[in-house]
């Protein structure tokens, strides 16, 4: 006796997984090849697929098909780049900004360095207004005194009288809320919770995050979050960004590496 494989027929490998697929008789020098119908004939190793099996196989695909849209629909849609980080200081003028009072205002080793010379406010602006942005700055309080970043702001006129606008403070004396947000003529509006309120360096840079989307404000000190506030009200939505000096003559603040973020350009 020998094995023949039917015509048409090609030989599996031992072992294959298909193996059973393949028809095959014995003594075929003496037989003929037993006729299956044409369901079963029909299915071989590289023949067509048979009737029976297509309704699953598209039952498959439309499986297939469904999984795919669900998947496509769950991805993540790519998002827009955000916009980039844009220096405000070149570190050896102040081209970009301009001077609102009679505070002195100069560029030293490579810092802002802003002195109180009056009994008067002084400010140093940006030239062009911002919405929502993201600012990143560092400064170092060399004297007692008030300061802070004032955003969203106007002046009237070239006086450094704020029409619009509020400030983050920035204050080295404890207890003084530095990262808290004060003005529109309402005074303080929000404040650390006493916790944070050791986070400042006093006699260090500090690293400062603010971050102003909309009516909610959220504010980093030394890579701590010690104010996260919705404003329910504001009294403007755009403005200056403007490094300030209190009254009173006894400010000396110095600021570097001041990068913005302005977000309301991706619209």
């Amino acid at each position: 006796m020998r094995e023949k494989i039917f015509p048409n027929r090609r030989k599996a490998p031992s072992g294959h997984p298909l193996q059973s697929r393949y028809v095959t008789t014995r003594n075929c020098s003496r037989s003929r090849p037993v006729r299956r119908s044409r369901a079963v004939s029909e299915v071989g190793y590289d023949g067509p697929v048979a009737p029976k099996t297509r309704p699953a196989l598209a039952a498959s695909v439309s499986a297939l098909l469904l999984f795919g849209s669900l998947y496509a629909q769950d991805r993540p849609r790519p998002r827009a780049l955000a916009p980039e980080w844009v220096s405000l200081f070149n570190g050896t003028d102040l081209s970009g900004w301009r001077k609102v009072g009679k505070e002195s205002w100069e560029v030293v080793d490579g810092t802002i360095l802003g002195q109180g010379i009056t009994d008067e406010y002084g400010y140093l602006a940006t030239t062009r207004t911002y919405r929502d942005f993201h600012l990143s700055l560092r400064f170092r309080c060399e004297a007692d005194g008030n300061s802070g970043v004032y955003i969203h702001t106007a002046f009237e006129g070239d006086t450094p009288r704020v029409v619009a606008g509020r400030q983050i403070e920035i204050d080295r004396t404890l207890g003084r809320h530095t990262g808290g947000i004060y003005g529109d003529g309402r005074g303080w509006l929000a404040w650390p919770s006493p916790q944070y309120e050791t986070v400042i360096r006093p006699y260090d840079w500090n690293d400062m995050l603010i971050e102003v989307e909309g009516n909610h404000y959220v504010v980093h000190l030394n890579g701590i979050k010690i104010l996260d506030f919705t404003y329910p009200s504001p009294g403007s939505e755009e403005g200056v960004i403007a490094l300030q000096l209190h009254s009173g003559g006894e400010g000396r603040m110095r600021f570097k590496d001041l990068f913005v973020r302005d977000l309301s350009a991706s619209e």
